[in-house]
């Protein structure tokens, strides 16, 4: 009448010669992934968030790098609403080519107020350390177009000696 445990990559399940403990194990695990669900957009002050990228409006970038060097490099975007908040910066590479979007967080609450002018006008500025030879294309993401494809503010940066 021992017990047998069978660890996988999903859940650890335990198996005994009588059921009761499977169901238990079972309605256990579906009650921690309803929690979790719940709770998975929430900072638990009551306030739920949605992200969304926005679009870069303009860049303020080097027009060369040199080898060994780290360089700041800021972003411009528009802010819509007060519910609008910098989450964090989609950063991808492959090779040398960087692809940044800007990330908002968006708090679902109803008196948001509309941002115009200076008000609306976000920054934020990230430091690119060079670390190879030739030259960097940096894809910075504006938005999609009207058949729902990305679009990029694209500029490429040689890097010198």
């Amino acid at each position: 009448m021992g017990f047998f445990y069978h660890l996988d990559a999903t859940f650890f399940l335990v198996t005994h010669h009588n059921n009761k403990i499977i169901i238990k194990m079972k309605k256990l695990i579906a009650l921690f992934a309803i929690v979790c669900l719940f709770n998975a957009c929430s900072t638990g002050d009551g306030i739920s968030y949605s992200l969304k990228l926005m679009p870069i409006e303009s860049v303020d970038i080097p027009t060369e790098f040199t080898l060994g060097q780290t360089y700041p490099i800021t972003v411009h975007y528009i802010k819509p609403t007060t519910c609008h908040f910098f989450n964090q910066l989609y950063y991808d590479k492959h090779l040398n080519i960087r692809t940044v979007a800007v990330e908002c967080a968006i708090e679902q609450r109803n008196n948001c107020a509309d941002l115009t002018g200076a008000d609306a006008e976000a920054s934020y500025t990230f430091n690119f350390y060079v670390t190879n030879n030739g030259s960097y294309i940096f894809k910075f993401y504006q938005g999609k177009n009207p058949n729902g494809e990305n679009i990029f503010l694209e500029y490429e940066v040689p890097v010198t000696n």
